[in-house]
């Protein structure tokens, strides 16, 4: 179960939220020839200068013998589907990038993803990040007291499938706030 949050603590998350538009300069950055690696070291830089720090970078499963992440951003490519630590790849006109990124802001866990279309991409890549997209404001306005987390999910499930696409169920969403991984894995 995820805590209810304070006005003050609301106030803080949304502080912290408006910080995570560093993604929008990490989209502008995302070009054919550019390394994942490269992302990831102008995200640090980013949230540095946000006098942020990184949740991702250095965590670990305790239920998981996997090492610890080693990123600040999670750089997903085309049929990958989340938590791809950066690295050596490059990317190609017509890739498909999902970027992950979390901070820690005074004291609270603070998450956002977006995806993006490096270079020209395809009309079904498109289409794509278009639903994807609509699909997140249908569920923003769905997210309203009284309404459920099934009463949002099944709002994006529904209209995604309307469009031809999937919903990946075990990928569906988490909560923020002070415990990073509470009722998540990464």
């Amino acid at each position: 179960m995820i805590p209810l949050k304070t006005k003050e603590e609301i106030l803080i998350m949304k502080e912290g939220g408006q910080k995570l538009a560093i993604l929008k300069t990490l989209k502008e950055n995302a070009k054919p020839g550019i390394k994942t690696k490269d992302l990831e070291e102008l995200a640090q830089k980013l949230i540095l200068k946000e006098r942020a720090l990184c949740s991702f970078k250095g965590y670990k499963d305790p239920e998981s013998t996997s090492l610890p992440y080693p990123a600040c951003l999670c750089t997903s490519v085309n049929e990958e589907l989340v938590h791809v630590p950066p690295s050596s790849r490059i990317l190609k006109e017509g890739d498909i990038l999902k970027l992950d990124l979390g901070i820690f802001w005074k004291g609270f866990h603070l998450d956002a993803a977006i995806t993006v279309a490096v270079g020209k991409v395809s009309f079904e890549a498109q289409r794509l990040i278009r639903v994807t997209k609509k699909a997140l404001k249908l569920a923003i306005k769905k997210a309203r007291p009284g309404n459920t987390f099934g009463d949002i999910s099944n709002t994006i499930q529904r209209y995604v499938e309307s469009q031809g696409f999937n919903v990946i169920r075990e990928l569906c969403g988490h909560g923020i706030g002070r415990d990073f991984m509470r009722n998540r894995k990464f």
